[in-house]
This record gives C-alpha cells, sequence and structure tokens, in this order.
C-alpha cells in the first residue's frame, strides 16, 4: 500500500533511535521467540478460521520461515498488543495479508499523534512517539480507510477504543489527520488536529508475507 502524497514527508529525526531489527543491527529473534511467536501465530490462525477461509497454514508458515525480517515485524505487532493474524491472500502480489486483530486498539502503541510534523510540532506535552514514525520502524502499514472498513466484516474492531489510518495528503496539508472507530455496530472515520493524542487511540497494522 503506498503512503498518501503528503502523509508521510516529513524525515525521522537524526537523534531517534531506530528499533533494531534482522535488517539493521542484526538483532532477530532467538530460536525461542521465533519458535513461541509461531505456535501462537498458529494458534490465532486455526481459532480464527473465519477469517482466512479457504487458506492453509502450512503454506503461510512456509512463507514465514523464509523470511527473518516479516518474523520480527509480527513480533513487534505482536509485543505491542496488535494479535496479528492472516486477513486474506493478494494474488496479484502472491502475499499473505497480515493484520492486527486485537478487539480494541494495540494497547502499546496508543497515546501517540499521527506523524514526526506533528509530534515537532507540539510545543509542549509531546506524545512519545508518532503513529507513522512507529509502523515504519516496525517494518508494518497504516491501514488505510478501505482496509480498515474491510477489516471490520471480519469481526467487531474498537468498540471502545479507537485507531489511525492513513490520511490523504490534502487533508493532512492543511493539520488535519483521520482516525476510525466502531460504535452503534457501524464503522466510523472521524478528523482530529494531526497533533492530537488520546489513551485510548492507537494504531492498526498491515504486512504482506
Amino acid at each position: 500500500m503506498p503512503p498518501a502524497k503528503g502523509a508521510n514527508s516529513v524525515t525521522r529525526s537524526k537523534n531517534r533511535p531506530k528499533t533494531a531489527g534482522p535488517s539493521g543491527t542484526g538483532k532477530g529473534l532467538t530460536p525461542d521467540q521465533r519458535a513461541k511467536l509461531l505456535t501462537a501465530l498458529q494458534e490465532r490462525f486455526e481459532s480464527n478460521m473465519h477469517r482466512h477461509r479457504g487458506l492453509d497454514w502450512a503454506n503461510v508458515r512456509s512463507r514465514l520461515e523464509a523470511s527473518e525480517k516479516k518474523l520480527w515485524s509480527l513480533q513487534e505487532m505482536e509485543r505491542t498488543g496488535g494479535e496479528p493474524d492472516v486477513t486474506g491472500y493478494d494474488q496479484k502480489t502472491d502475499g499473505y495479508i497480515f493484520c492486527d486483530c486485537s478487539p480494541q486498539s494495540p494497547k502499546g502503541r496508543r497515546s501517540v499523534c499521527y506523524d514526526r510534523g506533528a509530534l515537532e510540532s507540539r510545543k509542549e506535552f509531546k506524545p512519545a512517539n508518532n503513529a507513522l514514525d512507529m509502523a515504519d520502524e516496525m517494518g508494518i502499514e497504516l491501514l488505510n480507510e478501505q482496509q480498515y472498513r474491510a477489516l471490520q466484516q471480519l469481526g467487531e474492531f474498537d468498540t471502545t477504543t479507537s485507531s489511525w489510518i492513513v490520511t490523504p495528503g490534502e487533508i493532512r496539508e492543511l493539520g488535519g489527520a483521520l482516525f476510525a472507530d466502531r460504535r452503534y455496530n457501524h464503522v466510523f472515520v472521524y478528523h482530529n488536529g494531526a497533533s492530537s493524542y488520546y489513551a485510548a487511540r492507537g494504531f492498526r497494522g498491515l504486512l504482506k508475507v
């Protein structure tokens, strides 16, 4: 999913440390972490077959075992409370699609503003991080509105929380950003100042394997 025009045009601060990963400093998963992650993913996959009808775990696992980088990203999704699971298969790119399927917005990614520009625009009470930088560091992508609505067809998510979603450049350039949630059995998309942040708002990510 290409980023919206202007949505992530601000470069990362030179003083900000990057999250270590297999493609960076070599801190990949230990054998124990790898085994635990694969077990957790398999159990979640087999317990939620309605999210991926017609797909076989053996094929998914084979793809995962061939990419340490993707496994590390999934571990980050898991570590931050995303409960990633397969939500589809993209025939065009021959990739299995993983999304954060935690009932509420991932706990380890809340209280963040939208992007680096929004974070730096705050004069005081800055949040610890921002959604786009976190997603980039984890090797995942924020869901856009279409993807968020598709996820909501597989269950009920964000019934008490909300999640930032990819914001069109023309909205972001005017200082706004989009977020979404589910209330009254309907999915709603709203806007806020990109620099705002709330204890009940995080973001959901997508990863193709």
